[in-house]
């Protein structure tokens, strides 16, 4: 099976909004319905699992009614990190999967998910047991010496940018999650599942990534989002 989870837990505070930016509506819809309909219209996605902010949980699942969200299965709390929400979501599964089902991990507030990106983030977890959506860097990357100069860049040819969707074994992931926060391991500051399975030793593999995979924490990214939404693609592009 291919369960996602998706992760809405946090207040969205430098949005400056009055409510969390994945509830924020855009073109009267929720950002999270955006999200939730890039999974429940792809075929091989079998079942989804929502990590939300309390207090919103009812409003998640009325909202899962209103546009047929008929995937959504479970939805949980999360925590006071990113970190602390994958794995209560991680956690809730453990009972409803099996060992070798892929599990996808998304960000909530990217909700432009091509199917052509969930294709290949499943098809390399099916082959080498995780994938995670990159992209190549386009632009020079300095690295600072004392704030305002530098001596030293770092060729982008050798770096790459990771976001969600990203896929992993649910058994891998058990095992990460409960030997991270035992050993204090890659749960803090900004970590995230990829750099956590990192800092514990395993190897990462590449998937396709996508441009307008955005994600939105400001106000632009919400402009910027509404543009994608309206854009007319030309015909005569290949």
């Amino acid at each position: 099976m291919n369960i996602a989870v998706i992760i809405a837990g946090g207040s969205g505070q430098r949005m400056g909004q009055d409510i969390p930016k994945q509830f924020i509506n855009v073109y009267d819809k929720p950002v999270i319905l955006y999200t939730l309909e890039s999974f429940q219209n792809h075929e091989l996605v079998d079942a989804i699992e929502v990590v939300c902010l309390n207090g919103w949980h009812d409003i998640l699942w009325a909202y899962a009614k209103q546009f047929s969200i008929t995937k959504l299965k479970w939805v949980v709390s999360g925590g006071d990190s990113a970190q602390e929400s994958i794995r209560n979501g991680v956690e809730n599964l453990k009972d409803k999967c099996k060992g070798d089902d892929n599990i996808i991990i998304h960000d909530g507030i990217r909700p432009l998910v091509d199917a052509d990106v969930l294709n290949d983030v499943i098809d390399k977890c099916n082959k080498y047991g995780n994938g995670v959506t990159s992209l190549p860097y386009n632009e020079q990357i300095f690295v600072v010496d004392d704030d305002s100069s530098t001596t030293k860049y770092i060729p982008r040819e050798t770096l790459r940018r990771v976001s969600t969707p990203q896929a992993y074994k649910m058994e891998k992931l058990l095992w990460a999650y409960e030997k991270a926060f035992r050993e204090e391991i890659g749960i803090y500051g900004s970590s995230y599942t990829n750099t956590m399975m990192v800092e514990l030793g395993e190897r990462l593999y590449f998937a396709k990534g996508s441009d307008k995979n955005i994600k939105l924490t400001t106000k632009d990214d919400l402009e910027i989002f509404k543009g994608y939404l309206t854009a007319e693609k030309d015909k005569w592009l290949k």
